[in-house]
């Protein structure tokens, strides 16, 4: 009963997400639900290799960006079909990542938060020096995307159900994955990786793996952003950027697999509602969000998971001590 009261829920809000266009025809509402969307890819990503195995990489802005200019430096300069662009750029990152992955998962703990915060630093740096990325000007001129048989992506209306759609499908990806031998290999190796090495696992060849598939979500986000928006600059590869994601993820809920949407959602409508206060809207989003970490340490998905789980162990303190009352009340009698 509770799964298909589940299954509903998602049917409704699946619901609601394909008919939102013409319920509410807001330009600015969809445009907000868009950058939701093509976020929550990245936060989906950064989950992989830091909710799922306890890694914390502070690269994924790097990733993002490379991911971005793959798409605009091959559509506006190499001349490539827009789609073929697309795949090449996320291919190229994945290639990337792999070989800094070999070396930045050499080290542990806060070491290789900081190595690859340095990696991040370094590819916004080569961004923002290169002629070939276009420097401090940015790129500018990428193209919509291809048209795909009849359907063609001119309006606002069709980038938010192509967003969607790839949205639903890295969502469709996480949940195959969490429910996966792989995902449960991950979650041993987030939990103990010398009690995952003597259960026979090669700790470093899956950490490399998650690594290299948070790397390939962060440049589909990427490769997304920079279709929809049409001009990148290298500040998208800033530290600031994979603070802003790592802080979506915080929110929602680190490990798990509604956290990444709903936490981008929250601080994104938030940091929304909150532009009228300029500069200052920091100083109203701010304390919300560290109580907000200080009340929900796990985030908002793992507050509500520990409760329900508290709640449930609760539930069967108290039907264990109703039977053991009834049986001692059958023996009296």
């Amino acid at each position: 009963m509770k799964r298909s009261k589940k299954t509903y829920l998602l049917l409704a809000l699946l619901l609601i997400a394909i008919l939102f266009p013409i319920l509410m025809p807001n330009q600015y509402y969809l445009q907000i639900l868009i950058l939701v969307f093509i976020w929550t890819i990245a936060v989906y990503g950064l989950n992989t290799i830091t909710g799922l195995t306890g890694q914390l990489s502070l690269a994924h802005a790097g990733f993002f960006a490379i991911g971005a200019y793959g798409l605009g430096l091959l559509t506006t300069k190499g001349g490539v079909p827009f789609w073929l662009a697309f795949v090449l750029a996320i291919a190229l990152t994945v290639f990337i990542s792999f070989f800094i992955g070999l070396i930045a998962l050499r080290t542990k703990s806060h070491f290789f938060a900081i190595y690859t915060m340095s990696v991040g630093f370094l590819i916004y740096l080569l961004i923002y020096k290169s002629d070939l990325t276009g420097g401090v000007r940015g790129l500018i001129g990428i193209p919509n995307p291809a048209p795909i048989g009849p359907l063609t992506f001119e309006s606002i209306t069709s980038y938010y159900y192509l967003m969607l759609f790839f949205l639903l499908l890295t969502i469709f990806f996480m949940y195959r994955l969490f429910h996966s031998l792989l995902g449960k290999t991950f979650v041993a190796i987030r939990n103990s990786e010398e009690l995952a090495e003597t259960l026979g696992i090669s700790v470093m060849r899956n950490k490399l793996l998650a690594f290299v598939i948070s790397a390939g979500l962060a440049a589909l986000a990427g490769a997304l952003y920079a279709s929809y928006v049409r001009f990148i600059g290298p500040q998208m590869a800033d530290i600031h950027v994979a603070f802003e994601i790592l802080l979506y993820l915080l929110v929602g809920g680190i490990g798990t697999l509604a956290g990444p949407l709903i936490g981008t959602f929250i601080v994104v409508l938030l940091t929304q509602m909150l532009q009228f206060l300029e500069e200052f809207r920091m100083l109203v989003f701010g304390p919300i969000v560290v109580l907000l970490i200080l009340f929900y340490p796990r985030g908002i998905v793992g507050g509500y998971l520990m409760w329900k789980a508290k709640r449930a162990k609760k539930k069967q303190i108290l039907q264990a001590q109703h039977a053991k009352g009834g049986k001692e009340h059958a023996v009296n009698d």
